[in-house]
């Protein structure tokens, strides 16, 4: 059964990457600005042109990062899973948000205000450096993504989407499905197509017995044969 809440106390047990090197009185201040907030199935977190001013951490859930595209067609930018920290590359930046964030499914959110994060970078280099290194890792993820899906064919870049959700959420008790359940105009705005494509080629792997679909779940059948697509897709 999913939580439906979580107190200040689990909250900064979970945040303990950013408490850590805080000496107490910075800890103090830190829970004194702490909140929570829980976002249903679908619903917004921030949008694309919003000034950014929470450093936001997911607690609970799952949460995309897209971008709107031409047409009306949205591309998924980053996916988070708990405990993960988004929201601040802006802040940090001194721009509106680039992009915009809404919840997989029912998703917990503690929030700390940019000025208090600011504040705490300021004052202990630990904290700092443990910005600059996610800010590293961030970049990193998003130039692969970037190449995975402008070079690869459709089947290359769906078999990557299915991989990558796999890494990000992992797999339920059997091992082999996938612990998310995306709609398939989700699926296509990971994988940079059209939902007509998606839905085509997920039944084409799932003919070649590379998957398994049921609804909207994914059971990975032969990966050795997806990371093979991936690489060379």
């Amino acid at each position: 059964m999913v939580k439906q809440s979580i107190s200040l106390d689990e909250a900064i047990a979970k945040l303990s990457d950013i408490w850590a090197p805080l000496n107490e009185e910075q800890q103090n201040f830190l829970k004194e600005h702490l909140t929570i907030q829980s976002f249903k199935k679908n619903e917004s977190i921030y949008s694309e042109g919003e000034l950014p001013n929470q450093l936001l951490c997911l607690l609970q859930g799952k949460v995309k990062i897209f971008k709107n595209g031409a047409g009306g067609r949205n591309q998924i930018i980053r996916v988070i899973k708990p405990v993960e920290y988004f929201g601040y590359r802006a802040a940090f930046a001194g721009q509106s948000f680039l992009t915009a964030a809404a919840a997989f499914e029912y998703s917990i959110v503690g929030m700390i205000p940019m000025s208090i994060i600011t504040k705490l970078v300021c004052e202990n280099h630990q904290l700092a450096w443990f910005f600059i290194r996610q800010l590293s890792i961030d970049l990193g993820i998003a130039d692969e993504r970037t190449v995975n899906l402008t070079q690869k064919h459709i089947r290359g870049r769906l078999a990557e989407a299915i991989l990558f959700l796999k890494d990000n959420y992992g797999v339920e008790e059997d091992g082999c499905t996938l612990s998310i359940y995306l709609s398939r105009e989700d699926m296509a705005n990971l994988s940079n197509m059209t939902t007509a494509n998606a839905i085509r080629t997920l039944s084409n792997f799932s003919s070649e017995k590379i998957i398994a679909i049921d609804g909207r779940k994914i059971k990975i059948i032969d990966e050795a044969t997806l990371e093979r697509i991936s690489k060379f897709g």
